[in-house]
């Protein structure tokens, strides 16, 4: 038994004429009578009763136009989610990233994703970047969100928004007042940074301090940036910073510029290379089309 023989069937059970029947199904008549005849003999029963008048379903042929309307409309279902599949509009993403990124543009980025895209399953998943990366080699996550751009031969990676580093004081302290700061005038100022075991960003801003002309001298090292910001806010250092972040805390701490030559915390999409689904792809155009960057 065909789909065709199925689609044949049906559209004679609703036009009850081979006349209209094989008009519908854009065939002479002759092919779709014989195509009936063969599914009455697969089946073994009879399914249409035929007078020189009329054509009418028989009981057998009643229950069976059920099942067949069924399995037509699966199949049209599953091309129909096929296809949505194949042009990005259906599937599944597991994005890898951190919990900083939530207060940049990625929450509202994920609304208007799924708002566009409501039959895509997007599932996040808060790791430490390096494990991000590992998750990614490993095809356990399809995408990553980085503030390091990865280019290799197995991952590639997409600017999403431009974010440059800042500086996070105490209200209180002295620089406070600045309204804008070099690198180098935070020589004397203890640092609440990241731990450069779990983040390259975090490398990247300590080797700029270093370009800059100095050692920081760090109090206390945090996988979080939000976590940073707590003890800033406490007094207990200055940090580098994304942009970003300035909201946080707006009554406990100042957030300064350093200005044209700011180091960067751009949040980058990292991908692997050739087997990232074309849902994956899809997300990350419209992310990186929906930030002005």
């Amino acid at each position: 038994m065909e789909l065709r023989h199925l689609r044949y069937f049906v559209a004679l059970a609703e036009e009850l004429s081979f006349t209209r029947a094989a008009r519908r199904l854009h065939v002479s008549q002759p092919p779709l009578s014989l195509q009936i005849s063969q599914l009455e003999q697969e089946i073994g029963a009879r399914l249409f009763q035929r007078t020189s008048r009329r054509v009418e379903l028989t009981l057998a042929g009643q229950a069976f136009l059920t099942d067949a309307q069924a399995v037509l409309a699966r199949v049209g279902e599953a091309g129909s989610r096929a296809r949505a599949i194949a042009q990005g509009l259906a599937g599944r993403i597991d994005i890898g990233l951190s919990g900083s990124h939530f207060l940049g543009p990625l929450p509202r980025i994920m609304a208007g994703y799924a708002q566009s895209h409501p039959e895509v399953e997007v599932s996040l998943h808060e790791l430490k970047p390096a494990v991000q990366l590992q998750a990614l080699r490993e095809r356990r996550i399809d995408l990553s969100v980085s503030r390091t751009p990865v280019n290799d031969a197995v991952l590639s990676s997409t600017l999403l928004w431009r974010d440059p580093v800042a500086v996070a004081l105490p209200t209180g302290h002295s620089l406070a007042r600045r309204r804008q700061l070099r690198l180098l005038d935070l020589r004397a100022e203890p640092f609440v940074m990241l731990r450069t075991d779990s983040s390259a960003h975090a490398q990247y801003i300590q080797d700029c301090c270093v370009q800059a002309g100095f050692s920081p001298q760090v109090s206390q090292r945090l996988l979080e940036l939000p976590a940073m910001l707590s003890l800033v806010a406490a007094g207990m250092g200055v940090a580098l910073i994304p942009s970003s972040l300035r909201s946080l805390f707006p009554d406990r701490i100042k957030v300064t510029s350093l200005g044209k030559d700011a180091p960067h915390a751009d949040v980058y999409a990292v991908q692997r290379s050739v087997d990232t689904s074309v849902v994956a792809q899809e997300f990350v155009r419209l992310a990186a089309a929906s930030v002005t960057v």
